[in-house]
């Protein structure tokens, strides 16, 4: 299966918001589809980090996540996996060294792509 990811910046977004992503499939059973709603966020160190959807709820008092993005294990190590790949596509595209907040990775209105395949 082929999976492209986009980065895409947007106008006026959040100050520690690096760039928005999606997941394109070119192929099988999911071929001409995205999936949205992952982030790059820049932490007030510097670090930049990937964030995928998620839902929170309350549970004793406190406030819990459930991630969208989840190994079928019920571990991490898989979505650990995914979000590297796309911090590493993101350098790959020059995002690390000419991130800039008003203007796309690639000089483009679409963002930087990038494909992998599985």
């Amino acid at each position: 299966m082929g999976i492209k990811v986009v980065f895409v910046q947007r106008e006026n977004s959040p100050e520690r918001l690096v760039s928005e992503g999606e997941l394109l499939f070119e192929d099988g059973l999911l071929a001409g589809m995205k999936l949205v709603g992952f982030s790059l966020w820049r932490s007030p160190e510097g670090e930049v980090y990937v964030t995928f959807p998620s839902r929170a709820f309350g549970a004793g008092g406190d406030r819990q996540y459930f991630d969208y993005l989840r190994g079928t294990n019920g571990g991490s190590k898989d979505a650990k996996r995914v979000k590297a790949w796309i911090l590493e596509e993101w350098r790959n595209a020059g995002g690390a060294d000419n991130h800039s907040e008003s203007a796309p990775l690639d000089g483009s209105a679409s963002g930087a792509k990038s494909s992998y395949t599985v």
